[in-house]
């Protein structure tokens, strides 16, 4: 199994004036990716506006993903959705195109117990021998997946990792600390990568990443070395870009920031709407500030 440690990025997916994927952009926008070093790469996440996919374009973006990667770095394909059996068929459909680890998410807006999660991803772990990153995130989902509860998923078989985006530093702290041998905590916020790479974890799922890969993926390098004190220079200039990715509904602000670049065209499908003219300001500022990086 390929190790999933330091910067991946939760890809985008762009879209032309008809809001349909723009493919030539995608492709462009992964060698990028891949050309800035990036460790490994996450379609089909939130942040590539999933919810709005149809089946075949994921399929279609994961397999231009893995076609481009040429097996490069690892590939995260997300599968997550609120129904085991949805995430099934997902990971059954996804499976020919052999991705290094599914990631999937809490299952949302159903808010289940803790035992409801457990079996959830106790079903998904025993339908595949894929290995699986935990997605918590209840910001999202609106049910919080306690450190009890990770623990015991962390003991199933293929249950490699979990994304950690509850904001909760005390609760991902206790995560690293007990976490068995061979399970690993990925930020899920880019705003808290340095201190929880500090306190033991292990890297970051980014959606600041599309904007600027490579900074990032020094930071989490210098990190993942133990270089804290030039790793939080790089975290410090990159702290306003990692706010203002989510002064709208993500990935709004970082699609401003990326048709700012010139990379795409300011689309998203709804009920997301394009980014404000205040957040075009706020992003063509901070791509200033950080343009020497």
């Amino acid at each position: 199994m390929r190790e999933i440690r330091g910067c991946g990025t939760a890809l985008i997916t762009p879209f032309d004036d008809d809001f349909e994927i723009d493919w030539d952009s995608f492709g462009k926008l992964v060698s990028r990716q891949l050309d800035a070093g990036i460790d490994f790469l996450v379609p089909l996440g939130t942040t590539g506006e999933t919810p709005c996919l149809e089946e075949y374009e994921k399929e279609k973006l994961l397999a231009t993903v893995t076609e481009i990667n040429g097996g490069k770095v690892p590939v995260v394909a997300g599968a997550g959705s609120n129904s085991t059996k949805k995430v099934l068929n997902n990971i059954s459909s996804l499976s020919r195109h052999n991705p290094d680890a599914f990631l999937v998410v809490v299952p949302y807006y159903n808010k289940p117990t803790q035992e409801g999660i457990f079996l959830h991803f106790k079903a998904i772990s025993e339908s595949t021998s894929t290995p699986l990153i935990l997605y918590n995130i209840p910001g999202r989902t609106g049910v919080n997946m306690t450190v009890e509860t990770t623990l015991r998923l962390a003991e199933l078989k293929n249950i490699i990792a979990v994304k950690e985006a509850s904001g909760n530093y005390e609760q991902i702290s206790e995560t690293i600390r007990l976490a068995p041998d061979g399970f690993s905590v990925l930020s899920g916020n880019d705003d808290m990568t340095f201190p929880l790479m500090c306190s033991g974890g292990k890297g970051v799922i980014s959606v600041a990443s599309n904007v600027a890969p490579s900074p990032i993926v020094k930071m989490t390098g210098l990190l993942s070395e133990g270089r804290t004190e030039e790793a939080a220079v790089l975290h410090h200039r990159l702290m306003p870009l990692f706010k203002a990715c989510f002064v709208e509904s993500n990935p709004g602000p970082v699609k401003s920031a990326m048709a700012l670049k010139g990379l795409i065209r300011n689309r998203l499908r709804l009920p997301l709407t394009s980014s404000t003219v205040q957040t075009n300001r706020l992003m063509e500022s901070i791509l200033e500030d950080i343009a020497d990086l």
